[in-house]
């Protein structure tokens, strides 16, 4: 093992976000290591990967799938197989790893998160619930540990990068952008009539299902504005969003002399996630071509369109909020979002699901994360009980 290449461990290996880690990954084999990886369920992707870059230590989430590939001797000779919450921390806090980049579907990662940060390993975030969860804890173990937090997402990753050699106390406000998703062009009479199919063709971006719904929703960007109110210390009126359709430009910073910088980048997700696992060095990026300015191409900036998007208000609410009602949001949006995908709910019915819960949830400010995976707990039900024809018209 050369101690000259970065070690990583990648929790989230089989979707999205992980295929394109393992891109960058094939592109700069010098540089990095691949010491640990894990899925949810899918074991012979997982193995596939195991067998390829030789990594020692695998986790699958669910016990059952991990129990299968025991009993039928899958596992890769060379590679140790965990399973469960148990599986992903041990991953996290493995003794050679250098940075752990968590891209798993939802709060799963949280554990394994805070376990890494407390090993002292700097953490590459893809999962953005994590923060708008618990921020406040995340980012207090950070600071107490001296660790790197490094954005994953290619908004957060833009602002980061143009933020570097700047004061927060300078900026005067954070705008990330938003291609407004599968529905951004559609007639609003016809988003009535809008299937999970039509939900998942994005027009920029190719990401998992539930991202995917939640960029048609635009809760997506809330959840990102959320996310980036803890990561780079702003205060919720500091934070906005605007529609640019092409996706070229991430992130716009004003700052307080009225100056604004951009970070103008392909949608390919590559290009933050070789940005992250090398930070801070740079290399060439052989695996998505860079933007090309020897044809034209424009820029275009909308307003925020609400009665288009009311998830989006009521994550901007919600964020204005404080509290536990970012985690509310979260999880009743999860629940919602699944339920569509699963044919139980009418799109339009996400935010209304959304906002029942808000509504029903008492916000409070938590003292302890015990508190705020409570009210997680307790939204999730009572978004739950109401995906029923009184709550979906």
């Amino acid at each position: 093992m050369s101690s000259s290449r970065k070690r990583v461990v990648l929790l989230g290996a089989t979707g999205s976000i992980g295929e394109n880690t393992l891109r960058v990954l094939r592109a700069h084999p010098d540089k990095l290591e691949l010491v640990g990886v894990a899925a949810r369920q899918n074991a012979d992707a997982l193995f596939k990967i195991c067998r390829e870059f030789r990594v020692p230590h695998a986790a699958l989430f669910d016990e059952a799938a991990a129990a299968v590939a025991r009993r039928s001797s899958a596992v890769p000779a060379g590679t140790q197989l965990q399973h469960g919450l148990e599986g992903l921390t041990a991953l996290a806090t493995l003794p050679e790893a250098d940075l752990v980049l968590v891209a798993v579907v939802g709060t799963t990662g949280l554990e394994p998160a805070l376990a890494a940060v407390r090993a002292g390993k700097d953490l590459a975030l893809a999962s953005k619930e994590i923060l708008v969860l618990a921020g406040k804890f995340v980012m207090a173990e950070a600071r107490k540990h001296n660790v790197r937090l490094l954005p994953v997402d290619s908004e957060h990753n833009a602002v980061f990068q143009c933020l570097e050699g700047h004061r927060t106390t300078d900026i005067r406000r954070l705008v990330l952008t938003a291609s407004g998703g599968a529905f951004r062009d559609w007639p609003l009479e016809r988003l009535a009539t809008v299937t999970p199919a039509d939900a998942l063709k994005h027009p920029n971006w190719a990401m998992g299902p539930k991202v995917t719904v939640d960029s048609a929703t635009m809760a997506n960007k809330g959840l990102e504005l959320i996310e980036a109110q803890w990561l780079f210390g702003l205060r919720a009126e500091q934070c906005q969003a605007v529609l640019h359709k092409q996706s070229t430009a991430h992130c716009l910073i004003e700052f307080n002399d009225g100056a604004m910088l951009t970070h103008l980048c392909p949608s390919s997700m590559t290009f933050p996630i070789q940005h992250v696992l090398l930070y801070p060095a740079r290399a060439p990026q052989p695996t998505a071509p860079a933007l090309s300015l020897d044809q034209p191409f424009s820029l275009d900036f909308q307003p925020m369109d609400l009665a288009r998007y009311p998830a989006f208000r009521l994550a901007k609410e919600a964020m204005a909020a404080g509290g536990v009602a970012p985690a509310v949001f979260n999880a009743a949006n999860e629940v919602a979002v699944a339920a569509f995908l699963a044919g139980q709910l009418p799109y339009l019915a996400i935010p209304r699901i959304i906002d029942h819960t808000l509504q029903v949830i008492e916000n409070f400010e938590p003292a302890a994360l015990a508190a705020v995976l409570s009210a997680d707990a307790e939204a999730r039900r009572v978004a739950a009980s109401a995906l029923s024809p009184l709550h979906t018209p």
